[in-house]
């Protein structure tokens, strides 16, 4: 039996079946199934304009005390159609869309370079609830980037030169003297914005807002930007 296989099964994370579990076979456990609470989600509750309804419930993920309301993961995929996703912290929310920031050169940074587009999820689990959101991409002013990098802590804005993100690195040693190199370079108060390193903004043509229910029938909405600006907004079957 495989270490990997071995120490799944040590740990109580799966559970060994003489019949069926063999080499290089996983089998989870039975998942505990949480009953939904009954929020129901109606087509009348629904604000006209999408970003509204979103703050409306961001509002909500705030009051529930979450530890990172703004939190969502960040889908995106090369011109060919290989995607990856990640999670990243939102920045900033208004009618221009949704703002995060990140090192440029990244994985991510390149995908948007070959494919300007991008998904994002939020998913407040006390609340039960999802939003979605796609749309094209476009890079913040140099401007916008710069106000929020001097908002930074002081680690953080000397990580952002010592990290080459997504690149290959021979040891977390080599990474903690690249900072010690960059803080001493840079005193506190004193740290330029790396110009590799700046802000996207999501676009949105599309959200959807999903409502756990009981019995798997939750309650989800889309809304579809017309050519106009106005929205549309139609229930889907969950």
């Amino acid at each position: 039996m495989g270490t990997c296989l071995q120490s799944a099964l040590a740990l109580g994370i799966l559970e060994e079946s003489a019949e069926t579990l063999e080499e290089g076979t996983s089998v989870l456990k039975p998942l505990h199934r949480w009953e939904h609470e009954d929020r129901p989600l109606r087509r009348r509750d629904l604000a006209e304009d999408p970003l509204e309804q979103f703050l409306r419930w961001y509002r909500e993920a705030e009051e529930a005390n979450l530890r990172y309301p703004n939190a969502m993961a960040v889908a995106t995929a090369t011109a060919d159609g290989k995607p990856s996703v990640r999670m990243v912290l939102l920045r900033q929310v208004d009618e221009r869309g949704f703002v995060f920031y990140t090192n440029l050169e990244s994985r991510k940074g390149r995908e948007i370079a070959e494919n300007p587009r991008a998904a994002l999820l939020f998913y407040w689990e006390p609340l039960e609830r999802q939003v979605r959101i796609e749309g094209r991409v476009e890079l913040v002013s140099p401007e916008e980037a710069g106000e929020y990098f001097a908002t930074r802590p002081y680690g953080s804005q000397v990580s952002a030169w010592a990290s080459q993100q997504s690149e290959p690195i021979a040891s977390r040693a080599e990474l903690e003297r690249r900072h010690e190199e960059f803080a001493a370079r840079y005193p506190e108060g004193a740290v330029p914005r790396p110009p590799y390193w700046g802000g996207y903004r999501v676009v949105p043509d599309a959200y959807e807002f999903w409502q756990g229910r009981a019995d798997r029938l939750h309650d989800r909405f889309r809304y579809e930007r017309r050519p106009d600006g106005s929205w549309t907004i139609v229930r889907l079957q969950p």
